[in-house]
C-alpha cells in the first residue's frame, strides 16, 4: 500500500501486476523468522500486517496452532 515501507527484498509482483510480501516455499511470509514466528521487520511491516498486533489474540492463536511459545 502507498506509504509502506517494507524493505524491497521481501516484496515480489503478483499475476496481477500489486506488490505483494514475498512467500517461501512453506507459504509463509519471507520476513517471518520460522524459529521463533516472529516478524524479521515488525517496525516496517505494512499496512495489512498492522491489523495484527503481535501477542494478539490471532497471533496467539496461530502460535499455539503450531506449537511455538507465547501461546495460549
Amino acid at each position: 500500500m502507498a506509504g509502506d515501507d517494507v524493505p524491497h527484498r521481501f516484496i515480489e509482483v503478483d499475476a496481477w501486476g500489486g506488490s505483494v510480501m514475498r512467500r517461501g516455499d512453506d507459504g509463509w511470509c519471507n520476513a517471518l523468522d520460522r524459529a521463533t514466528l516472529r516478524c524479521t521487520i515488525y517496525a516496517r511491516r505494512p499496512g495489512v500486517c498492522r491489523d495484527y498486533p503481535e501477542g494478539g489474540a490471532d497471533c496467539l492463536v496461530e502460535r499455539a496452532r503450531h506449537g511455538y511459545p507465547g501461546a495460549r
